[in-house]
């Protein structure tokens, strides 16, 4: 697997010309969240993946946790896993396929709560944008569904390996969804950071969640030690909750939210926002608000393809090619934001480099 994780495209040795990542931390205190590991260049949530964000220098990596049926904490992007492993093209699992009310949602599909981790184990990842990143798809059905446990112990091996303390920012997925089954995230979720020693204040540790009611748990009933990000959405309400993302976000919304997290991740719009004809508008008083609550800032998530960055920020037409990544993160950056999710940490890194020059 290191040999495959540290198979970096040619951007990534860019990067490490520029500054190492403990040169570039050293500089300032924003720090690259490695989306889902770097799952710009490997199959998401997978040990691959989370080992090359840390190669290319990214100071966190970040597994999404849902439970198995024998209450094991996985990582995948969602419960339902057809679109991230090859279960749709297994013949002994096609009757395990069917309709679950996900969040108010009617969705199809195979759900991580019907099979054991056994039988996890025996499904291999697979890309879930494959027609963005083609190149992703090389690496389909090479590597298994990660638990948690083995995240933490990666963690450990290449925080040693690198000489540098490589951070986890873990993500409760539908935690409602998963107490409703008896399936809570929170007991494995702290139990797994007790058992590596990492349920303390000063560890490398946030955990993150779209849902207050998930976080406000974490603070009281199961009083975490490490920091809480609260995730919020560019419209919408968490679920089963009487406040809208945006009550949230005002200023009496973040006092609210500062006594039991330690800060905010925002879609990127909520910084940033879009004009009406896609180009990058002016930026919100969004970090000074929260900074003035004492919470941080992460905003999701950067990517370097040209259908994700705002339109004045795109090169040519090719929705699949690169546009100026560089310099939409260099923006973000200038606005005093705390940190970035990215699913190309190597274009974190430098950006980050090249921002405080």
């Amino acid at each position: 697997m290191s040999a495959v994780a540290a198979a970096a495209p040619a951007l990534t040795g860019a990067a490490a010309t520029v500054a190492t990542p403990a040169q570039a931390h050293g500089r300032t205190k924003t720090e690259v969240f490695g989306h889902r590991g770097a799952s710009g260049y490997r199959p998401e949530h997978t040990l691959a993946s989370y080992e090359l964000a840390a190669r290319m220098g990214a100071d966190y990596i970040e597994p999404d946790l849902v439970s198995t049926k024998d209450h094991v904490l996985v990582c995948r992007h969602e419960p339902e896993i057809s679109g991230t492993t090859d279960v749709a093209s297994r013949p002994e699992f096609a009757d395990r396929k069917r309709t679950v009310i996900l969040d108010g949602v009617s969705v199809t599909g195979w759900w991580t709560n019907d099979f054991t981790l056994a039988e996890l184990k025996t499904l291999r990842a697979i890309e879930r944008l494959p027609a963005v990143r083609q190149e992703n798809t090389l690496y389909d059905k090479l590597f298994e569904v990660p638990t948690f446990t083995e995240v933490l112990e990666l963690r450990a091996r290449l925080s040693k390996e690198l000489g540098r303390d490589i951070g986890v920012i873990p993500e409760t997925k539908h935690p409602t969804y998963f107490r409703r089954l008896g399936l809570d995230l929170e007991t494995p979720l702290v139990r797994a950071l007790d058992r590596a020693r990492l349920n303390k204040r000063g560890a490398k540790v946030w955990i993150q969640s779209f849902e207050a009611v998930n976080l406000k748990d974490l603070n009281t009933k199961y009083r975490v030690q490490v920091n809480l990000v609260f995730l919020t959405s560019a419209s919408g309400s968490p679920f089963n909750d009487t406040k809208t993302y945006a009550q949230y976000l005002t200023p009496a919304g973040l006092k609210e939210l500062s006594s039991f997290v330690d800060g905010i991740g925002p879609d990127k719009s909520q910084v940033i926002p879009r004009n009406a004809d896609g180009t990058l508008g002016t930026p919100s008083t969004l970090v000074k608000d929260a900074h003035a609550a004492g919470l941080k800032v992460i905003p999701y998530t950067f990517r370097a393809e040209n259908q994700f960055l705002p339109a004045d920020y795109r090169v040519g037409t090719d929705p699949n090619a690169y546009g100026r990544a560089i310099d939409e993160q260099i923006t973000f950056l200038k606005t005093g934001i705390d940190g970035l999710f990215t699913d190309q940490p190597d274009i974190g890194v430098l950006s980050r480099t090249l921002a405080f020059d």
